[in-house]
């Protein structure tokens, strides 16, 4: 039992513990990395040991001589109704990167799920996009690492925490989350995903030992086949938004996952879902062991932040109509979600066309040119990101004032996760749906989910112009 295990009495052995996916594993024979050719595996291969360096610095972050920092530099006043972060026992270093992020008080499911996933509780908790879920489980795992260190001598291959997201962005996003609040810590964070380099990414899990892993599911699988990786050790065990990953057809590889980490009660579990459906409590029952149940409705996500209005017109006015609120309003930042990949890339090119600083994401496009197209979209080149429910997931970023809505989705809760993009930690934005002749009959089942009705009226003549090209 690792001694992170340990603290919190966790059950190892216990014949009590329910029966899970998990097949029984042995320490024994331990798998040592090789490099075969991919699809050959050899059976002799062991790990490697690593021993753990002075100090535990990594190569992936040097150390900086900064004057000393300790928790009486962020003062943040109690507030009635609020949960600053200075209510739970975080180390300083922690407390530092929160400093760091702007963070001040606990959203509702960070204040909720922190109580009990710090004291090693498993969790199952039910939030949208917005609430700050992905702070709350990495704020617990990180102060679990810190406060039960891992053995001086570690095995390459063999992640203290995994967390496993459905889609590219999510998990990379995630990461980066997961490095700023690692940045005064020697922890190391490796993210794998498909559609990008995969030796590249086989490289960074051979360099160093692997503290906190995220990765989507079939890269995960795939290391794991090859012996890169081990998960017969973890401590913790992260699935986020596992509504996606039914939705997506992931569940089998996740169910491959979970059997090679050590069962309920011998890991700390941690699940995460936009929505309870029957199918996701099932799946938290056989994963989790005695969870604590956390939800956070619609009405508490970032929607009281974002005005949201529906225009009504006819299918031929939405592409006047859209350039239009982009060049009279002089958006800047704007994020336009279409239902499929064609129309992701057609609108993408007619907006080009007018001159419109506008690109695309979706499945159909390059992981390394959608990484790029984020980025130039983050730092101002782009004015306008155009993209689908499953690219979009994962989009975190700061100052989006608009999300339009070009195509109204056909699952209210892609509605919730679609204007979740604006809005954020605060501030206010503006949600624009299209609403015409092929999809209005949606409206009813948006307005039930958000348990209020939309305000719907007529775009204003002056926006229905056909758009001339090269406006900008």
């Amino acid at each position: 039992m690792s001694g992170f295990l340990g603290l919190f009495g966790k059950r190892k052995g216990n014949k009590e513990t329910p029966a899970s996916d998990n097949s029984s594993k042995g320490n024994s024979g331990r798998k040592k990395q090789g490099a075969p050719d991919k699809g050959s595996i050899s059976k002799n291969n062991r790990r490697q040991p690593h021993n753990k360096p002075a100090g535990r610095q990594h190569p992936q972050k040097k150390a900086v001589q900064q004057p000393a920092w300790d928790v009486s530099q962020f003062q943040v006043e109690p507030e009635a109704g609020k949960t600053r972060f200075h209510d739970f026992e975080l180390p300083d270093q922690l407390m530092h990167a929160i400093q760091d992020q702007g963070f001040k008080y606990c959203t509702p499911i960070q204040a909720e799920v922190l109580e009990s996933t710090l004291a090693g509780r498993d969790a199952i908790g039910k939030a949208q996009t917005g609430t700050g879920k992905t702070a709350a489980f990495l704020l617990s795992t990180i102060k679990q690492m810190v406060d039960i260190p891992a053995p001086d001598k570690r095995f390459l291959g063999e992640p203290r925490a995994v967390i496993i997201a459905p889609t590219r962005e999510l998990a990379l996003q995630i990461g980066e989350d997961a490095e700023g609040l690692t940045k005064h810590l020697p922890l190391h964070v490796v993210t794998v995903v498909g559609g990008m380099d995969y030796e590249k990414q086989r490289k960074r899990l051979s360099e160093n030992y692997v503290d906190i892993l995220v990765a989507t599911p079939g890269r995960l699988l795939d290391y794991c086949e090859r012996k890169d990786l081990h998960l017969d050790l973890i401590e913790t065990l992260i699935i986020d938004e596992a509504d996606r990953m039914l939705d997506m057809g992931f569940i089998p590889q996740v169910r491959r996952i979970v059997r090679m980490t050590p069962r309920p009660g011998d890991r700390q579990t941690l699940l995460f879902s936009a929505t309870f459906t029957d199918e996701v409590l099932r799946l938290g029952e056989q994963w989790t062991w005695q969870p604590v149940k956390v939800e956070i409705e619609p009405d508490s996500v970032a929607t009281d932040t974002v005005d949201q209005k529906i225009y009504i017109l006819t299918s031929e006015q939405k592409f006047p109509l859209l350039v239009n609120l982009i060049n009279v309003h002089n958006l800047e930042r704007v994020i336009v979600f279409t239902n499929r990949r064609d129309q992701t890339r057609k609108l993408t090119e007619k907006l080009q066309k007018t001159g419109i600083k506008a690109d695309q994401i979706s499945g159909e496009v390059p992981q390394n040119k959608r990484l790029r197209t984020l980025e130039n979209f983050k730092n101002g080149k782009l004015a306008v990101l155009v993209a689908t429910d499953v690219a979009g997931r994962g989009i975190h970023i700061d100052g989006i004032s608009h999300v339009i809505n070009y195509n109204l989705p056909e699952s209210p809760d892609d509605y919730i996760h679609r204007i979740g993009r604006t809005g954020r930690a605060g501030a206010t934005g503006t949600s624009i749906s299209f609403a015409c002749e092929d999809d209005s009959f949606l409206i009813p089942e948006l307005e039930e989910l958000l348990g209020d009705s939309l305000s719907k009226e007529y775009p204003p003549e002056n926006l229905l112009v056909p758009p001339k090209r090269n406006h900008r």
